[in-house]
């Protein structure tokens, strides 16, 4: 196994071409995705029982894809039986615009694999309303949180008025998108919006709703889990301190401002990085 690795750099971006350095984010490499999967579901555990502790609640955002899959250890023993699954509330921080029973539905991929083998209380599961346009199914969405933040269901940023999701969960595509974040496309600027949408999404289904920048890097952590060697590129454009030629990399612009972001990947994900991740335990 590989042990974790802290990052501590300047990435060449707006926050550091100004004369500031970004806190280090960890590296978190597991020789096999079986022994990842096993490390995301301490950690999300861990963080779920801190959090409960703290506040009484755990509110969590996923996105799709293979990320959910590697949640499933979360349904086995003893994971299933020691977390306090009442305190949960989910949110997606992106959804495509289908129907929830339609095959491309994060929603349904979730409850599939995961969310229906679960404790959780119906109410806490805030997914988007299939029955409306993606700019009415992200404002709605929007309105929803806002309504959460104002009853301290969800916990409010000290620098902004985002909401701070106790973590935000995240895979992350061949081009280096997060969320339905995609590379050059406009919706990287908004900046008033906690929820958009796009039309357009170059990936299929066109019409999605997404979480803001600003809202993912409002959040307390931010965990982005990343398997296979087809990904090993995208990874190293994205933690890796590349230089300004570097394309533009969404996943490299999720650092939260006062929070703390971790990657967890396999061994192949990782096997392009710089030679400090490369170090066995």
């Amino acid at each position: 196994m590989y042990k974790a690795v802290t990052y501590q750099r300047c990435r060449r971006d707006r926050m550091a071409l100004s004369g500031a350095c970004r806190d280090g984010m960890e590296v978190r490499i597991q020789e096999s995705v079986e022994e990842l999967s096993t490390d995301l579901a301490d950690y999300i555990s861990d963080l779920s029982e801190a959090t409960i502790k703290e506040r009484g609640a755990f509110c969590i955002a996923i996105s799709g894809g293979s990320l959910v899959s590697l949640m499933r250890t979360l349904i086995s023993a003893p994971y299933i039986k020691t977390i306090d699954w009442a305190k949960w509330h989910i949110f997606w921080a992106d959804e495509r615009v289908v129907a929830k029973n339609h095959v491309d539905s994060n929603y349904r991929l979730a409850k599939d694999i995961f969310l229906s083998k679960i404790p959780l209380v119906p109410s806490h599961l805030h997914s988007i309303n299939d029955s409306l346009t993606a700019e009415k199914a992200a404002n709605e969405y929007e309105f929803v949180i806002r309504q959460l933040v104002r009853t301290r269901v969800v916990g409010v940023s000290e620098i902004s008025d985002c909401p701070r999701f106790d973590l935000i969960l995240l895979g992350m595509g061949y081009d280096g998108h997060v969320a339905s974040l995609f590379p050059n496309h406009s919706v990287l600027n908004e900046k008033d919006d906690w929820v958009t949408y796009i039309i357009d999404s170059p990936k299929p289904p066109p019409e999605r709703i997404t979480f803001t920048l600003p809202v993912i890097k409002s959040a307390a952590n931010v965990a982005v889990v990343v398997t296979g060697s087809n990904k090993a590129d995208i990874v190293h454009m994205a933690i890796d301190d590349v230089g300004l030629e570097c394309p533009s990399v969404p996943a490299k612009m999720i650092q939260p401002i006062n929070g703390k972001l971790i990657w967890f990947l396999d061994k192949s994900a990782a096997s392009k990085l710089g030679g400090a991740s490369q170090t066995s335990a």
